[in-house]
């Protein structure tokens, strides 16, 4: 089993939960507003006036075979909007409830 934690800027949650759902993914939490920076080139997302976009968070627990082709699709999408922010992160899990 694998978690996987994205965090992405807001206007892609609609993309995200249709490629959720297009994966059969059902489980998983959300935060629908939270802020943040890229840790190399990406702009602030903070929600002020001077920064107003904001980022959405994902964490999911799925099968390995799962998350890898959902990382496969994410690398995709973010080739095609790096702008709007995007990073996945993956961490073995050891046991599920």
């Amino acid at each position: 089993m694998k978690a996987v934690f994205i965090s992405y800027g807001q206007s892609l949650d609609r993309t995200i939960m249709e490629l959720f759902d297009k994966l059969e993914i059902r489980g998983f939490s959300r935060w629908a507003e939270t802020i943040g920076r890229g840790s190399i080139s990406g702009e602030p997302h903070y929600g002020t006036h001077a920064w107003p976009t904001k980022n959405s968070t994902i964490l999911s627990v799925m099968e390995d075979e799962k998350a890898t082709i959902l990382l496969e699709k994410l690398r995709a999408l973010n080739a095609q909007a790096e702008e709007l922010g995007m990073s996945a992160f993956v961490w073995n899990v050891e046991n599920k409830l």
